[in-house]
């Protein structure tokens, strides 16, 4: 039977064979203390000198960290370790021995660390990350189709803009066996993004949202999980490059019934976290009370409107009808003790496709989830606009390329009905979940502003 050492209370008192690796080690002589891991959790071996052979000490005591090694022994309670459970150790084999490993026990600085992405992703606090962001992946898709939703997946090569034409990523669409076209010229970017030189520009996708809204016609509820790219300008520890988004539409659902689908998805990925990652939870120290509150629902709404004069109250300079930055974010998201939804921003501030509300045509039947302890926001949903004629008027008014909205147009031509989604950061759901400082921590390997490497 394969052992995994997140199994080791169906193996008490067996002995076993473990496929891992060393993460750490001490000695006291004649007893050498083995950190071991698997992949699916950390066990303590002890070798003991006087219970093993010659070798096998000998072995143990030159084993370096991030040594490849299969060990054999028995697993016994123990309750002092922090999972319960110890290996006395009785055979090693070596299957790699480690060169001297970089990332030592000292403190190292974020820009070190992220150089050595591929090696820190092995350190106890990441595994803990990357098991948590598993379990949201996992419970997202479970849920979705739990509710009715299915699947559709949306181009990462689009024609045009959905969140804003500055945070695209331009990218030239030429094959590799379009030779007639010059290299060169196209390696120093001296093309021009337009079709004037021959070929097409097309750009990453900032969003699946505009594609999925077209299946929705044909299966109702749908959803799309995939990377998302937005060129922003922007340093701050809210902010990546690429980073994964989960978007949700459904058919005749409106702005009400769309933010009670976001407060029962949160809630449920919340529980299973809650359910499947206590260990991962300790390891990052973190309390779990606010993770508690926030799987019983029950999400506060304000408009706004409210939440301009909540930041006004705060000494924060703040207009009617501006959007709210990270720092008015923070501030409003420490007032609760869960998640909670602002409503009905501004229509300028927002995007073209967002319905006008019928009581103030000057704002949109939109909201965002915003986390509460300072993480802001997580989701971003609205109504959408179902009318062909106001659709057509907003993408004008954005100054949009009407031919490049024209098949998006179309869906409000054939069968339209009222209809709302949101699109939901995992990356941002992950940091603030785990209670992060940045959400580079989040994603295996970040992409930021300056940083694309390793």
């Amino acid at each position: 039977m394969e052992y995994r050492i997140d199994q080791s209370e169906k193996f008490n008192g067996k002995e076993v064979v473990l496929k891992g690796w060393v993460y750490n080690k001490r000695s006291s002589g004649s007893i050498v203390f083995l950190q071991l891991r698997d992949g699916t959790g950390f066990i303590q071996g002890v070798v003991v000198k006087s219970e093993v052979s010659e070798n096998v000490f000998i072995d143990a005591d030159k084993l370096t960290l991030e040594t490849s090694v299969i060990v054999s022994g028995v697993v016994k309670e123990e309750k002092r370790s922090p999972t319960g459970y110890e290996m006395m150790v009785k055979d090693i084999q070596i299957v790699s021995l480690s060169a001297e490993y970089p990332i030592g026990k000292k403190e190292h600085g974020p820009d070190f660390l992220l150089s050595h992405r591929h090696l820190w992703l092995r350190s106890k606090r990441q595994w803990a990350i990357q098991r948590i962001r598993n379990t949201i992946i996992n419970a997202m898709f479970t849920h979705l189709n739990n509710e009715g939703y299915i699947k559709i997946d949306a181009p990462i090569f689009t024609p045009n803009a959905c969140e804003g034409t500055t945070t695209l990523y331009p990218v030239p669409y030429l094959p590799a066996w379009k030779e007639e076209f010059d290299k060169e010229k196209i390696s120093m970017g001296k093309y021009n993004i337009s079709d004037n030189d021959g070929f097409p520009f097309v750009y990453l996708s900032q969003s699946g949202q505009l594609y999925i809204e077209a299946a929705i016609f044909a299966h109702g509820k749908v959803f799309d999980f995939g990377p998302t790219f937005r060129a922003e300008k922007s340093k701050t520890r809210r902010h990546l490059t690429e980073f994964w988004m989960m978007d949700a539409e459904a058919a005749y659902v409106d702005h009400t019934e769309n933010i009670k689908v976001q407060e029962k998805l949160v809630s449920f990925v919340v529980s299973s976290v809650l359910k499947h990652n206590l260990n991962e939870l300790t390891m990052l120290e973190r309390d779990i009370k606010p993770l508690e509150n926030t799987a019983l629902g029950n999400y506060p709404v304000i408009t706004h409107k409210e939440a301009v004069v909540r930041l006004k109250k705060s000494n924060i300079i703040i207009g009617e009808r501006d959007d709210f930055g990270a720092e008015a974010e923070t501030i409003l998201s420490k007032q609760f003790d869960r998640p909670f939804f602002i409503e009905k921003y501004p229509k300028e501030i927002k995007a073209f496709y967002m319905k006008e509300d019928s009581k103030d045509s000057t704002r949109v039947l939109n909201s965002d989830l915003l986390a509460h302890e300072g993480y802001g926001e997580i989701i971003g949903g609205s109504q959408r606009e179902d009318d062909y004629k106001k659709l057509l008027a907003r993408i004008r008014e954005h100054h949009l390329n009407e031919q490049d909205f024209q098949w998006y147009l179309d869906l409000r031509k054939y069968g339209s009905v009222p209809h709302s989604g949101f699109g939901i950061g995992l990356e941002r759901l992950v940091t603030w979940i785990c209670k992060l400082d940045h959400l580079r921590e989040s994603i295996p390997f970040p992409r930021m502003m300056e940083r694309f490497n390793p």
